[in-house]
């Protein structure tokens, strides 16, 4: 039994309880345009990580329309090493120039012996890497002075090591340093599907209370075997695609647990033109305003 306590962080102020967008270069003078209905907009950290610019000019005259969340994808929280603090220093400088409304960062690793992988790989749920990884949040915490989002992975193998199962190891990440949960829907399904687990059991077992944020997003089907080495479907989480009506479906279910959260669409790559990407947001406000009115 750890004796850790929870973080004594607190939040930034927080996203307000509406859908909103991952924002790319290509939507800036768009966005500042049009000014489309959204609650927020979210940008990736280490996109961010220079002195200055065109990228941060541009931020800046979001920020000022928008709420802004700050999401990252490469402090490697889940490896076996170190942090980076050269690449925490990085991300405090930016969270202090933008001052986002949430921070948040996925449990996976990305780096090992001075390399790093431009991917967010899984990582086994044992005691031991619970203890490591407790530490890394515990520091990116300490250091940035502010409470962050742990975001669940998307998977395509387990462990035969991990003694936790995926939920319960984020449940006690949770519990021991007070951090958040930034519940992707869409790596929930996927790995569900890659698995052979229920999604909706998966959902019950997180501590749903402390989801400050929700993505959704599109996946593809394996285009190289349309299947794993035993014939079951192989679901990649791609940000490529509209979201699919099966996680709009799970969406809903999540909802009922979490209550009106703030909900992002997730688009990386096959970038829609920003009326078509605010269009799916709009999908998500309307699920938001529909529970808010069952809530009231």
């Amino acid at each position: 039994m750890s004796n850790r306590q929870p973080s004594p962080f607190q939040p930034p102020a927080g996203l307000p309880a509406a859908a909103g967008i991952g924002l790319k270069p290509e939507h800036f003078q768009p966005l500042l345009e049009s000014q489309p209905k959204l609650g927020f907009v979210e940008v990736h950290a280490e996109n961010y990580m220079v002195a200055g610019g065109p990228m941060h000019h541009y931020l800046h005259r979001v920020h000022e329309q928008y709420a802004l969340s700050l999401h990252g994808v490469g402090l490697s929280i889940g490896g076996s090493e170190p942090l980076d603090e050269t690449h925490l220093e990085r991300l405090k400088t930016l969270i202090e120039r933008h001052r986002p409304e949430r921070f948040s960062e996925h449990l996976a690793w990305s780096s090992h012996n001075g390399h790093f992988m431009n991917d967010l790989l899984p990582l086994p749920y044992t005691g031991e890497r619970l203890q490591k990884v407790c530490d890394h949040v515990d520091r990116v915490q300490e250091r940035l002075g502010i409470q962050m989002l742990l975001e669940n992975p998307a998977t395509y193998v387990q462990f035969r090591a991990s003694s936790y199962s995926e939920p319960e190891f984020i449940g006690e990440v949770i519990r021991r340093t007070g951090c958040g949960l930034l519940l992707d829907v869409n790596n929930v399904y996927v790995s569900a599907i890659n698995h052979g687990f229920s999604s909706h059991d998966y959902i019950d077992a997180l501590p749903c209370d402390q989801v400050g944020e929700i993505h959704l997003a599109g996946f593809a089907l394996d285009r190289n075997s349309n299947s794993d080495a035993q014939g079951a479907p192989l679901l990649i989480d791609s940000h490529d695609a509209p979201v699919a009506d099966a996680v709009w479906t799970l969406y809903d279910f999540a909802l009922k647990r979490t209550g009106p959260v703030a909900t992002l669409i997730e688009r990386d790559a096959n970038l829609p033109p920003l009326p078509i990407l605010v269009a799916e947001a709009q999908q998500a406000a309307a699920r938001l305003r529909s529970l808010a009115l069952e809530v009231a």
